[in-house]
């Protein structure tokens, strides 16, 4: 199973990840989020950072989840992969799409089926 995509978009970018678990799927979608940032191939997991959110509803919750780890980016200067990963390096890491923000907009979440579809702000 693969774990996301990159999706087509007029104006912005998006992923839909997918995932056997609320879990997986929610890192998932993470590591694509990410993706769009950077090649994950180059992120070495040397660090773990850990978000502590709560939420109304599943959707709020990824909404929350992904939002939080791009303040994480931004203010600490990382790259996660799998929750775990390391300060910016620009000679290892290319650096892609500024991902401004996570929007609502077109946003999917499904646990049964493993899906979610998130639109970014670039």
């Amino acid at each position: 199973m693969k774990r996301f995509e990159e999706m087509d978009h007029t104006a912005d970018v998006g992923i839909r990840a997918y995932g056997k678990t609320l879990d997986e799927l929610f890192a998932n979608a993470a590591a694509g989020m990410f993706s769009l940032i950077t090649d994950l191939e180059t992120v070495k997991p040397v660090g773990e950072y850990e978000v502590t959110i709560a939420a109304k509803d599943v959707k709020s919750l990824l909404f929350d989840f992904l939002s939080e780890l791009l303040v994480v980016h931004e203010t600490q200067k990382v790259l996660l992969s799998r929750a775990r990963g390391e300060r910016i390096d620009r000679e290892r890491h290319p650096l892609h799409l500024m991902v401004k923000a996570v929007t609502y907009h077109g946003m999917e979440v499904d646990p049964t089926k493993g899906e979610a579809q998130v639109i970014f702000d670039i």
